[in-house]
């Protein structure tokens, strides 16, 4: 279990914007894949966005294909989860989670991949 901690989450309108960013502490993030995930009440967790240790490799579940965008710093001193063209239906807890991947690995948006997890940070989405 790596620490791992999610800020960024907020509220918003429908069509508005937020940016998450996933940071570890005490390790660094280059020999690791990054997904967020998302939980909204009474559903199952959902995977969402992926990338890969060198940020080449990206994947997206279809729900925000197109509205989100994953990214790494070249410092890999965190991940973030651009949000955009946002709706109520967005409304849930990320996470973002790690797995050691090799440099070169693609990545994967499966949570059952996953072993060090974020606590989680809270995005609201409201008319």
């Amino acid at each position: 279990q790596l620490p791992l901690v999610e800020s960024g989450g907020g509220l918003a309108r429908p069509g508005g914007s937020l940016k998450l960013s996933c940071t570890p502490f005490g390790f660094p993030l280059n020999n690791y894949g990054i997904g967020w995930f998302r939980q909204a009440p009474g559903k199952p967790r959902e995977g969402i966005a992926c990338i890969s240790p060198n940020g080449y490799n990206t994947d997206y579940a279809n729900s925000v294909k197109g509205r989100f965008t994953i990214s790494r710093d070249n410092s890999e001193k965190a991940v973030y989860l651009q949000m955009n063209s946002l709706k109520s239906e967005d409304t849930a807890t990320y996470h973002c989670a790690a797995t050691p991947r090799a440099y070169g690995a693609i990545c994967s948006i499966n949570m059952d991949e996953y072993d060090s997890w974020g606590p989680g940070t809270q995005v609201t989405v409201f008319s």
